[in-house]
C-alpha cells in the first residue's frame, strides 16, 4: 500500500462522517501512560463542585456515612467506566462516532449532542467557579471586584492548552495533580482547626437538613454520569496491551484510575467539603479559608484554584463536547472549532443559575445519560460481543443506516429511560440504566436485527471486527475506506493528527 494512500487532513471530501479529530486513534498514537491516565482522574476529581457534594451530604448525615456512600457511589460507576472504556481501547473510536451503532448515522447526533451540551455547561460551571475564586482573591489583593474579566481570560487559557492536543492536557494532569493534592492536604488541617476552634466535633456534626443515603448515592453516580459514557475520548489514547482478547490485560492502565484513583479523590475532596460546611456553614473552603487569610494564603489558594478547574476542564469537558460538536458538523467544523464552540455554548447556558440547583441538575441528566450508558454496554457486549463493523460506521449507505440513518431502538430506549428516570428523580441513575439497557435488547432482537442485518452480529467469531485484540488499527484510506492495517504498515508520516 502506497503511503501517500494514507489519509491526511486535506483528503476528507465532502463526507458529512469523517473529521481528522474523530477517525479512529492507532496504536502507535497512543500517548497516555498508565501513571498518565492516574494523573488525568486525580486532577479531574479535584473539582470545586464536589466540594458542594460533601457539603451538602453531611448537613444531613453523618459524615461517615457521606463518606462510605460516595465511595460506593464511584466505585460502581467505575463499573460502567470501565465497561465503556474498552471502546476506545479496542477500537480506538470516539463517543459520538461510536453511537452511529446503536442510534444510527443521523440518530447519533441526538444523545451525541444532548452529552455535549452537558459537557460545555459543566465548563461554563468550572470554569464560573475558577473566576469568582480568582476575583475574591485578586479583588481582596487589588480592589479590582468583577469576576467576568476574570471567566473571559479563564475560558480562552483553557480553550488554548485544550487545542494543543491530549499530550499537553496530560502535561497539564501530571504537573497538577501533585499539587492540588498537597494543597488540599493544607486545606484540610486549616478547615480542621477551624472547626476545634469553634467547638465542633466533625464526626459527630449531623445537619438538620433533608438527606438520605439513595439521593446521595444518585448524586455522586450522576457526578459522573457524562465520563461514564463517553469515556472512550480519552481512553482511545491510552497505552494497551494489543494482541490480547483478555478483558482485563487489554485494559489493565484503566483499572487503577477507575476503581482507586477517582473514587479516593472524589471522596478526599468532599470531605474538605464537608469539613468546610461543618467549620463555618459554607460549603466552599476556597471562600472560607479566603476570608481568614491574606499573602501567601492566597496565592496558594489561587493555584489551587487555576489547576483544579483547568485540569478538569480540559479533558472532562471541552474534549467530549467539542467531539460531538464535530462529529455533528463534519467535515465542516474541526478540533478547534469545536472547543471554541464548546466554550461559547456553555457560557450561554448561564452556569452561574444552574449552580444554585446542583443536585437537581445531576439527577437530571444523570437519569438521561445512565439510559444512554445502559444502551452502550447493552449493544457493545451483549449484541455485538465486542466486534463492530467500523468500516460502516464511516459509510453513508452502511449498515448503520437503518430507517434513514435513524436507529428506533437506540432512541425510543434512551427516551423512554431518561423519562422514567426524571419521573423517578431520586433514584434517576438507579432506573435510567436498567431501563435503556432492556428496552433496547428487547427491541433490537425483535425489530431491528431481523430487519437491518449487522454483519459482525451475524458473524459474533470473526476478527475482522476487532482491532486491538489482533494488534490491528482501524485506518482510513483513500479510495478503500476503512481498513484493518498492522501498526507496522502505518508510514510515520502519518501518525500527525490535530487533537494528539
Amino acid at each position: 500500500m502506497a503511503q501517500t494512500e494514507v489519509l491526511n487532513e486535506t483528503s476528507y471530501g465532502k463526507s458529512r462522517l469523517l473529521e481528522q479529530a474523530i477517525l479512529p486513534v492507532w496504536l502507535n498514537q497512543r500517548a497516555i501512560s498508565n501513571k498518565g491516565y492516574i494523573g488525568l482522574w486525580i486532577s479531574m476529581a479535584v473539582i470545586i463542585a464536589t466540594f458542594q457534594l460533601g457539603a451538602g451530604g453531611v448537613a444531613g448525615l453523618p459524615l461517615s456515612t457521606v463518606l462510605i456512600t460516595i465511595f460506593a457511589a464511584n466505585v460502581l460507576l467505575g463499573v460502567v467506566m470501565a465497561m465503556t472504556a474498552d471502546i476506545g481501547t479496542e477500537h480506538g473510536i470516539s463517543f459520538a462516532v461510536y453511537l452511529r451503532a446503536p442510534f444510527g448515522t443521523v440518530g447519533t447526533h441526538i444523545p451525541s449532542i444532548t452529552r455535549g451540551v452537558v459537557a460545555a455547561i459543566w465548563f461554563g460551571i468550572q470554569t464560573y467557579l475558577g473566576a469568582l475564586a480568582l476575583n475574591g482573591i485578586f479583588a481582596h489583593m487589588t480592589g479590582f471586584d468583577n469576576w467576568v474579566p476574570w471567566y473571559i481570560g479563564f475560558a480562552v487559557l483553557q480553550v488554548a492548552n485544550t487545542a494543543m492536543g491530549i499530550r499537553a492536557v496530560e502535561l497539564l494532569a501530571k504537573i497538577a495533580a501533585p499539587a492540588i493534592l498537597a494543597i488540599s492536604a493544607w486545606m484540610y488541617f486549616t478547615l480542621d482547626n477551624l472547626a476545634t476552634a469553634s467547638g465542633k466535633d466533625i464526626w459527630t456534626f449531623v445537619g438538620d437538613a433533608e438527606m438520605s443515603v439513595v439521593a446521595l448515592l444518585v448524586a455522586n453516580m450522576a457526578f459522573w454520569s457524562s465520563l461514564a459514557v463517553d469515556i472512550p475520548n480519552i481512553t482511545r489514547f491510552i497505552k494497551v496491551e494489543s494482541g490480547t482478547k483478555n478483558f482485563f490485560k487489554r485494559n489493565k492502565n484503566i483499572f487503577a484510575a477507575q476503581f482507586l484513583a477517582l473514587p479516593v479523590v472524589q471522596v478526599w475532596i468532599a470531605f474538605i467539603g464537608a469539613i468546610s460546611f461543618i467549620a463555618a456553614g459554607d460549603w466552599n473552603p476556597i471562600a472560607v479559608i479566603q476570608s481568614q487569610g491574606a499573602g501567601f494564603t492566597l496565592v496558594v489558594l489561587l493555584v489551587m484554584v487555576v489547576l483544579a478547574q483547568w485540569s478538569t476542564n480540559t479533558s472532562a469537558n471541552l474534549i467530549p463536547a467539542a467531539l460531538t460538536f464535530i462529529n455533528a458538523g463534519a467535515p465542516w467544523i474541526n478540533y478547534f472549532m469545536g472547543l471554541v464552540l464548546a466554550a461559547i455554548v456553555g457560557t450561554i447556558a448561564m452556569p452561574w443559575l444552574i449552580l444554585d440547583h446542583l443536585f437537581t441538575y445531576l439527577s437530571f441528566y444523570g437519569g438521561m445519560l445512565a439510559s444512554l450508558g445502559g444502551i452502550m454496554i447493552c449493544d457493545y457486549f451483549v449484541i455485538r460481543r465486542r466486534r463492530l463493523n467500523v468500516p460502516d460506521l464511516f459509510e453513508e449507505e452502511g449498515q448503520f443506516r437503518y430507517f434513514g440513518g435513524w436507529n428506533p431502538a437506540g432512541l425510543i430506549a434512551w427516551a423512554v429511560g431518561g423519562v422514567l428516570a426524571v419521573a423517578f428523580i431520586d433514584y434517576s441513575y438507579l432506573v435510567g440504566f436498567p431501563v435503556g439497557f432492556g428496552l433496547y435488547y428487547l427491541l433490537m432482537k425483535a425489530w431491528v436485527l431481523p430487519r437491518f442485518k449487522q454483519d459482525e452480529v451475524e458473524h459474533p467469531d470473526m476478527d475482522k471486527y476487532l482491532a486491538t485484540s489482533i494488534d490491528r488499527n482501524w485506518v482510513y484510506v483513500e479510495g478503500n475506506g476503512m481498513v484493518q492495517m498492522e501498526t507496522s504498515a502505518i508510514p510515520a508520516h502519518a501518525l500527525a493528527r490535530e487533537d494528539l
